[in-house]
């Protein structure tokens, strides 16, 4: 399997099963800007080598700042983490929930690192007339029962926002069952502005919600890892208090620092990217025969026709150089689900071109 780990783009484990170096796969397994990192920040990161002779900023301040800045939240609100990982691992620790409730299907980590430290898993599933969200009664009705729920926002696998009035009215029970309420936005980076439906600006309003946020994926430096969360200062301090000493390299502070104060061209550009090419890559999806959710990040899931398995089809693809992301194993999906993450014209060409050959071959081989 693919996914031994749990995760997309995994080259090493993709070249030990197919084949070829691992370099050379054209991945859409993860979910990573294609335009890759804004302008000027590998040089950046060449000039800054002699850096590593030194220890990290500890306090994270310079990003802090410029987070703050960028997002409208005092410096007090937020925790830097290495990756959007690491601060739901602090979150955990930091607030020691016993039981944690989880939507499914969603990002695996949440389960994974609820079980880790030491929490019962309790969920509720989506369904698919609501592109595979959750009731909100059900939501709240789970709120009940934990200490502490997740919530994707957009969603992964799906992709999909929960309505601000839904969203507002969880924080809002929340604060009723004293239940903390982390809602993962990992990837509203990736939807314009105006179309976010985040409380970010409503954060004072609800001490209990909790937004995590990556930056290794709309900057595309997964390397690095970088991520943060924005919370009542209560709950930074309690992450913050579980964090290992420079657990965020300097390399990876740098990335993000300047990424913060040049990149507003390259924010244009990849939102603009990602709505064509998601509206192209869904059509052809769609023409292939596949079922496809109404996703609004910068990945797609998809049911595939019958007879095939995600699994089968991953191993066609990945045999022809190309890597997809196999969500069979997500609670509440199928055996027919994959996800594909939306790259640029040529690579999305090519993705529908390989996948439009092997499903013919398929359908011919059934007669």
């Amino acid at each position: 399997m693919l996914e031994r780990y749990g995760h997309g783009g995994d080259l090493e484990s993709a070249s030990e099963l197919y084949g070829g170096d691992p370099a050379s796969f054209l991945d859409f397994s993860a979910n990573i800007n294609p335009l890759g990192p804004p302008e000027g920040v590998m040089a950046k990161l060449g000039q800054a080598l002699p850096s590593i002779l030194r220890y990290p900023d500890p306090g994270h301040r310079r990003l802090k700042a410029l987070l703050s800045r960028k997002l409208g939240v005092a410096p007090e609100h937020l925790s830097i983490g290495n990756g959007a990982a690491e601060s739901m691992a602090l979150l955990l620790l930091g607030l020691a929930p016993s039981r944690v409730g989880i939507v499914q299907p969603c990002f695996s980590e949440y389960r994974q690192l609820s079980e880790q430290f030491g929490a019962e898993v309790h969920a509720v599933f989506g369904s698919r007339e609501r592109d595979w969200r959750a009731e909100v009664p059900d939501i709240a009705g789970l709120m009940k029962k934990v200490d502490l729920l997740f919530l994707g926002q957009p969603n992964n696998p799906n992709g999909v926002q929960y309505p601000l009035e839904e969203i507002r009215e969880l924080a809002a029970e929340a604060e009723r069952t004293r239940t903390y309420f982390v809602v993962d936005e990992a990837f509203i980076d990736f939807i314009p502005e105006g179309q976010r439906m985040t409380l970010l600006p409503e954060l004072e309003r609800f001490p209990r919600t909790i937004l995590v946020r990556s930056m290794t994926k709309f900057y595309a430096i997964p390397g690095l890892r970088l991520g943060y969360a924005a919370a009542h200062p209560d709950v930074i301090r309690a992450m913050t208090g579980k964090q290992v000493t420079w657990s965020v390299n300097g390399l990876a502070l740098l990335a993000g620092e300047f990424c913060l104060e040049g990149g507003e061209a390259h924010e244009r550009e990849t939102l603009e990217l990602i709505a064509a090419e998601r509206a192209r890559l869904r059509a052809g999806l769609r023409g292939l025969g596949c079922r496809v959710s109404g996703g609004e990040a910068n990945f797609l899931l998809a049911e595939l026709p019958a007879p095939w398995s995600a699994g089968e089809l991953q191993r066609e693809l990945g045999l022809r150089g190309v890597l997809i992301r196999s969500c069979a194993m997500y609670p509440g999906l199928g055996p027919g689900h994959v996800r594909f993450a939306v790259k640029g014209a040529d690579a999305n060409a090519r993705l529908l071109a390989v996948l439009g050959d092997v499903l013919a071959a398929g359908r011919n081989d059934l007669h």
